[in-house]
């Protein structure tokens, strides 16, 4: 405490001295943000140019802003705990300015970073690892020099090192870590949730949160912020086991009994305090009973008396809940929180958007620029003394009624029970971002109810408009038909933008459609001139094989004929003259008793089967392949010479 004490007083001179920077609270944010290193911190504030500062640790030169001793607000604090000290501009003296050395060190399953001058030694980076791991400096070998093994005497500066360094550490005379079913306990205590009871020490106040196993005991306190407005380095706990010695050790291994466990937490008192911070303190009591007087001055504006609000105030604390305290489902909160509302305040009021507010999204902003609308986000607070007349007298009028249901998507949030509070603050943090979180945060009860008006871009979400609860209809119908002109201006843009996406969407698809076209014409084609190759390629092969089979049958009857007699024979011998479709003739001689088959034959051994053409005579004129092909040419008178020709059948 009493170091703590130090260094917000040594801050005040040292801040204004070093970086110029008046508010204290600045400050101390930018110390946590560089976890309290406060040569760090003035690093990253002042340009290295402007000056040095020089430590009184270790002698060594820092960047620092130049000390003017003629000027008052640069007079250095008058503790004599002050680990820094203003001196001559950097061109007035010329020194060495030292170089930094960044190391990430690796043992097991952890990273160390470890960030020092390159005067120090390796034996300091142990210690500092020693502090880190909880490993005794003798027990330790630390490995990954580019020049191998060094000695802890050795001086970085002589190992000519680059500015990051990749080092690990080695512990072979220690146990290896526990067992894996240890392991196995953790990971189902990860699972777990935890019933945090959290009493508020000044205000007498309990708070129920629920915390998963893997959530930080850092991120307790900050949730502890949003309910309390105690700022994470003023909270005094009582209850930690420990166990719990560091921030960011999550819940499932820090001790905490399960499924519940008590804490108190409290504001931790200051010794130090300056003129100038007691008169802000005056200053903010001030504002804060004249915004209350604002408060009650409004409502009574709207024809109500103090006693009428108080009354509504009180019999509201007595009905139901607007909404459950940590409802697993936002669908069925909303549903409740309907439902309450219209028991209140009767069934004319805005429609409000039964869902997530990932849904609402989806429903106002992602959907045709046409049909986009407005998301305004209705913060419930019973505790208020202008919600009962900001809900009867403006949000259940007619004109706002009508006005939310054509151009808005209404969504409600209860903000009176912590739990919900915190959840709520949550989603603004990660859909908003921490600026109108913090807005949020900071208001006050009777400033509430809030009328949140969101506009959706292309990027992100923009909160157009806040409007608190103490307003009049008239007010409230032109805040909102502000917002809506200026959504109507980017709705235009948009719908432009989205006419013209979609003309070159259509004329896209009408080419590509015309592509497909005239590629399924030219395969048609292809299929229909590879179909017709095919065929006539079949019938090809039957002609092929057609006329194969009439030239074998061909030479096997020419083969079959018996011999041509000769002129002078024993035997009468009839002399056959045939007349082709061609013109061409064809002699033969046959014996008389010859069947007139062989005739056929010899006809067909030329080329004329006689099922394809019959063989005819003059005189008389009669088709000899009618008569019967066993007679003998001597019986059908074909005797002893004759002429016929060959006629094609029909």
């Amino acid at each position: 405490m009493y170091k703590l004490c130090n260094m917000e007083g040594e801050l005040q001179g040292c801040n204004r001295a070093c970086t110029g920077i008046e508010n204290i609270d600045e400050a101390i944010t930018l110390l946590e943000q560089n976890n309290w290193d406060l040569v760090a911190a003035i690093n990253g504030v002042i340009p290295q140019e402007n000056g040095i500062l020089q430590s009184d640790y270790g002698g060594e030169t820092i960047p620092g802003p130049a000390f003017d001793p003629s000027h008052p607000a640069s007079a250095p604090a008058p503790s004599s705990s002050s680990a820094f000290r203003p001196v001559m501009p950097s061109r007035q003296i010329v020194e060495r300015q030292p170089r930094m050395l960044d190391f990430r060190v690796e043992y097991r399953d952890r990273n160390v970073d470890v960030v020092l001058e390159d005067s120090c030694t390796v034996g300091e980076i142990k210690q500092i690892l020693e502090n880190e791991l909880q490993i005794p400096v003798s027990k330790m070998l630390l490995k990954g020099w580019k020049t191998g093994d060094v000695e802890d005497s050795t001086v970085l500066k002589s190992l000519h090192l680059p500015k990051n360094n990749s080092l690990y550490v080695l512990t072979p005379d220690l146990p290896p870590p526990s067992s894996s079913s240890h392991a196995g306990a953790l990971q189902e205590s990860l699972n777990q949730n935890f019933m945090l009871i959290i009493t508020h020490r000044e205000v007498q106040r309990e708070y129920n949160l629920n915390f998963s196993g893997s959530s930080t005991i850092q991120e307790v306190k900050r949730n502890v912020y949003d309910l309390t407005s105690i700022p994470v380095r003023h909270q005094l706990w009582e209850g930690w086991p420990t166990s719990a010695t560091d921030d960011s050790m999550c819940l499932a291994e820090s001790g905490l009994s399960y499924p519940c466990h008590r804490l108190t937490v409290g504001r931790r008192s200051s010794p130090v305090q300056t003129r100038e911070q007691s008169e802000e303190q005056s200053t903010d009591v001030h504002m804060v009973s004249d915004s209350d007087g604002d408060d009650f001055e409004d409502a009574s504006e709207f024809g109500v008396d103090d006693g009428e609000v108080f009354g509504m105030a009180s019999s509201a604390l007595r009905k139901s809940p607007m909404m459950p305290e940590n409802a697993e489902n936002e669908g069925d909160a909303l549903l409740q929180f309907t439902a309450e509302f219209s028991s209140r305040y009767g069934d004319c009021h805005p429609v409000f958007f039964i869902g997530s507010l990932e849904a609402a999204f989806q429903e106002a902003f992602y959907v045709k620029a046409r049909d986009r609308k407005l998301l305004a986000i209705y913060l419930h607070h019973d505790e208020s003394v202008l919600t009962n007349v900001f809900c009867s007298q403006m949000l259940c009028a007619e004109s706002i009624v009508s006005y939310l249901s054509q151009n808005f998507i209404t969504w409600a949030w209860d903000l009176t029970k912590d739990a919900n509070r915190a959840r709520f603050l949550t989603m603004c943090n990660r859909h908003f971002g921490s600026v109108v979180a913090q807005t949020i945060r900071t208001q006050k009860t009777d400033q509430f109810p809030l009328f949140l008006i969101i506009m959706g871009k292309r990027s992100s979400n923009e909160v157009l408009n806040v409007i608190q609860g103490n307003t009049t209809v008239d007010e409230l119908m032109m805040r909102l038909m502000a917002a809506m002109e200026i959504f109507t201006a980017q709705q235009q843009e948009d719908i432009k933008d989205e006419d013209e996406r979609e003309a070159r969407e259509n004329v896209k698809r009408e080419q590509d459609e015309a592509y497909r076209l005239s590629l399924e014409a030219d395969r048609a084609k292809r299929e229909a001139h590879e179909r017709e190759m095919a065929e006539q390629f079949r019938l090809e092969q039957i002609r092929k094989e057609q006329e194969e089979e009439r030239e074998a049958i061909r030479l096997s009857l020419e083969q079959a004929l018996p011999p041509e007699p000769k002129e002078e024979n024993a035997e009468p011998v009839s002399k056959l003259r045939i007349r082709t479709p061609s013109g061409e003739f064809l002699e033969r001689r046959f014996l008389a008793s010859n069947k007139l088959q062989i005739v056929f034959d010899f006809v067909a051994s030329k080329g004329f089967p006689w099922d394809e053409f019959k063989l005819l005579s003059t005189f008389p004129r009669r088709d000899v392949t009618q008569l019967d092909p066993n007679k003998s040419l001597l019986e059908v008178k074909l005797f002893p010479q004759e002429t016929l020709f060959l006629e094609a059948k029909e």
